[in-house]
Parts: structure tokens; C-alpha cells; sequence
């Protein structure tokens, strides 16, 4: 279906598969805590770690029917339960998926910035939200100091770790300390041209 640009699959076992998973060695997900995949694309992070901890509830959300299509037949096919949603990130946010999620979690999506406004307003007070992003992310994380600090999150930990090919990868947990304002987020059009 053209998901994703790595098909071969030693690359697929270790960029998408093993990537996703070693998530869950640096950071520890409350057992029965809720979790939302925003721009789940191919089901990374979220598939890998549904099957290693069938007790997380799981929403997955992406703006492409055909992506979704694809995560409820695997999801059927291996009995993972989870909701998949075709919906826009921003408009889960300002929905009824608003602040409902002990957990957000989000990978290969775009800037942190930018992340932050789609996924944190879906994340209680106390929760948090996981940016996998790539190698070296300072840059990103204090470009996007105004909007962590603006929606309610503090960075907790930035861990940064090496896959076994060689390649760089960084786990960002920003904890949900205050509400979202309700003015977040904004359309997807502001969002992109003016971000926080």
C-alpha cells in the first residue's frame, strides 16, 4: 500500500519495528493507561507496542482513509483492540477526544512545534506526550520551548540512543502539567504558517 518508504525487511525489523519498541525501555507506560497514535500512518509507534502490552487502550488517529483502512484490517488480523479514527489531529483536539488520553505518542510527523499543538491537547493533565523523533533534536526542542510551555507540557526527559544500524533517534516525554487552553489548537492552516 505504500505506507512507508523502508520496505526491505531486516530495515523494516529494525527502523520501524525495534524503534517502536524500545519506547517502552525509556518509558515507563502506566499499565491500563490510554494511548493515542496521532498520524499513525503504517501503525509505528503504536501496533509494536499494543502487542507488547495488550493491556494499553488504544486510539489510533490519521487524516488518510487509506492509512486507516490498512490499521483496522491488521488490527482485526491480529486481535490488537484499538480504535481507528479517520480524523485530523486538530480536530480530535478540539472534539471529544479533548484531554482524554494518558498517553500521546507520536513518530515521523513533523516539527515538534508543530506536534505539540496536535497532540498535547488530547493528553489529560498528568499525562504525557512521546515525540520519536531523529538524531540530534536540540534545535527543534528549543524552537519549540513557546509551544510546550504554551499548551500546558514541560519537557521531562529528551533520551537519545542509537538503533543498531548506526542510525541516531530521540525519545522527547513532555509531561501535561496544566489544561490546554481552549483557544488550542488552531486550525491546521494557522498551525502550519504561524507555529507557536
Amino acid at each position: 500500500m505504500n505506507l512507508t518508504a523502508i520496505t526491505e525487511p531486516a530495515e523494516v525489523a529494525e527502523k520501524h519495528f525495534l524503534d517502536s519498541c524500545l519506547t517502552l525501555k525509556l518509558f515507563d507506560i502506566p499499565e491500563n493507561a490510554s494511548f493515542v497514535d496521532v498520524g499513525a500512518g503504517a501503525g509505528f509507534p503504536s501496533l509494536p507496542i499494543a502487542i507488547l502490552c495488550p493491556d494499553l487502550r488504544f486510539t489510533l488517529i490519521d487524516s488518510l482513509n487509506k492509512r486507516v483502512g490498512f490499521l483496522k484490517e491488521v488490527c482485526s488480523a491480529l486481535g490488537i483492540s484499538a480504535e481507528c479514527l479517520h480524523l485530523r489531529a486538530e480536530d480530535a483536539g478540539r472534539g471529544d477526544l479533548r484531554e482524554s488520553f494518558d498517553i500521546a505518542a507520536a513518530r515521523a510527523v513533523s516539527r515538534l512545534s508543530t506536534l505539540c499543538e496536535y497532540c498535547l491537547p488530547l493528553v489529560k493533565v498528568g499525562g504525557a506526550f512521546l515525540a520519536l523523533k531523529g538524531g540530534d533534536c536540540a534545535a527543534e526542542l528549543r524552537e519549540a520551548y513557546t509551544a510546550i510551555k504554551t499548551l500546558g507540557g514541560k519537557t521531562e526527559s529528551v533520551e537519545e540512543y542509537s538503533l543498531p544500524c548506526g542510525d541516531r533517534r530521540t525519545l522527547i516525554v513532555i509531561r501535561k502539567f496544566a489544561p490546554t487552553p481552549k483557544a488550542y489548537p488552531r486550525q491546521q492552516s494557522k498551525i502550519k504558517s504561524k507555529p507557536l
